[in-house]
């Protein structure tokens, strides 16, 4: 029994899902609502995608989704297309030996076909390592 849940009754942790879904939405609006350029709101996001990565491990959720890029996402700027491409070959890239700790199977659904080369290598094969270079 992991600490985050420990302070539940048996009859709360047995309700549990095994299964999260969430639709990471609203970053750029979070972003401008604080004054922000759009994408600061999208590496908050992505860091608010490590707390729930961190904190479904720690409830025990088997499976957890992160609905993260849209189609729709391409058509935003270039700019900012471009700076969630590198937030997310950065935070894999960085990422990658907590989740292989804590036994994390990533697995990227979707048509990434459109993604940067770099990008689409890492989601193939997120476990291995990767030279410190960018898309």
């Amino acid at each position: 029994m992991s600490s985050a849940t420990s302070h539940l009754s048996a009859e709360a942790r047995a309700s549990l899902p095994q299964h999260v879904a969430v639709i990471m939405d609203g970053n750029g609006r979070w972003a401008k609502q604080h004054g922000l350029p759009r994408v600061e709101g999208h590496r908050v996001g992505a860091e608010s995608a490590r707390t729930i990565i961190r904190a479904a491990g720690e409830l025990g959720i088997k499976y957890l989704t992160l609905y993260a890029f849209s189609a729709e996402n391409w058509n935003r700027p270039k700019d900012e297309v471009d700076a969630l491409m590198k937030y997310l070959i950065h935070y894999l890239k960085s990422e990658t030996p907590e989740l292989n700790k804590s036994n994390v199977r990533l697995e990227v659904i979707g048509q990434i076909i459109a993604c940067r080369k770099m990008c689409r290598n890492i989601c193939a094969n997120p476990s291995r390592r990767f030279p410190r270079t960018t898309a």
